[in-house]
């Protein structure tokens, strides 16, 4: 299964250029966190049943700010509570092999790609385009600072309120404001200050290789990633469960596609391309 895509991904790490990763939620999935967008992602507050793609946005967080906060404060819990899997470890692997030849780009907020990590500089070029879980920002936007959350914020159950305690803790130290995760809502966009747009637009336009893993083509910086890279000659390697947009473009301009997990197809694929890198 993985003989034909080896080869090419192989082959293209041996080129100039940079080796680009771009992970989404099923890369996560395979430390069993859930996508969020099912049954599990529905949060009740009062009679209404939101959907995620309701619930995530500022809106929402502008009508019912502490629901939001609990929402993500039981998602922050659920993700803490998981292990990075093999394709978080082989993709740490080849970040500390490479260097400055790799980067890492994420839709995912959970902050397993940095706990797979052996040491925080392996992930110097990690770029979390949907932003963290474990940071917050000012929710009146008056800086685009961010900061960690405490470490002994709670990690609420689901259904449950944010304690009126933490509403105190939860606020932003320069006006006062309540604080908001630093994640990229439904109704917000993409920019470089907070969620490395340019960068990563320029970083996919100088791509001799990339693997994409578990992402299903649903957000538009993704879209851009691959096409970027297509344009750039790119050989791309496509990840996943299912057949999907990103794996008929990897197709369609040479690459392949491979029907797995990435916990199962990622540490072969990289640990390959790491080799045939620094060779």
């Amino acid at each position: 299964m993985l003989d034909h895509p080896l080869a090419l991904a192989t082959s293209a790490a041996r080129r100039p250029g940079l080796v680009l990763a771009l992970t989404g939620a099923g890369v996560s999935a395979d430390s069993g966190i859930p996508t969020f967008r099912g049954r599990e992602g529905y949060w009740t507050v009062g009679a209404v049943e939101y959907h995620p793609q309701d619930l995530a946005t500022q809106a929402a967080y502008r009508r019912m700010p502490w629901e939001v906060w609990a929402w993500y404060l039981y998602r922050r819990g659920v993700c803490r509570a998981a292990a990075p899997s093999a394709g978080h470890a082989a993709l740490a692997r080849a970040a500390a092999a490479l260097g400055e030849r790799f980067a890492l780009v994420t839709q995912n907020v959970d902050g397993l790609h940095r706990r797979a990590a052996a040491s925080p500089r392996d992930l110097d070029r990690l770029y979390e385009i949907h932003g963290d879980l474990e940071l917050q920002r000012c929710g009146r936007d008056c800086t685009p600072a961010r900061w960690p959350l405490p470490d002994d914020t709670p990690a609420l159950g689901k259904g449950e309120a944010v304690p009126e305690a933490w509403r105190a803790r939860l606020v932003c130290p320069r006006c006062g404001a309540p604080t908001r995760p630093h994640v990229l809502w439904f109704d917000e966009s993409y920019d470089e200050e907070r969620f490395h747009l340019d960068t990563v637009r320029a970083l996919a336009a100088r791509a001799a290789l990339l693997v994409v893993a578990g992402t299903s083509a649903q957000t538009n910086l993704p879209w851009q990633v691959v096409h970027l890279a297509a344009r750039a000659g790119a050989t791309i390697i496509d990840v996943n469960v299912e057949d999907n947009p990103f794996a008929a473009v990897a197709r369609d301009t040479g690459g392949a596609a491979v029907l797995a997990t990435g916990a199962a197809a990622l540490p072969p694929l990289l640990d390959a391309i790491t080799a045939a890198a620094v060779a």
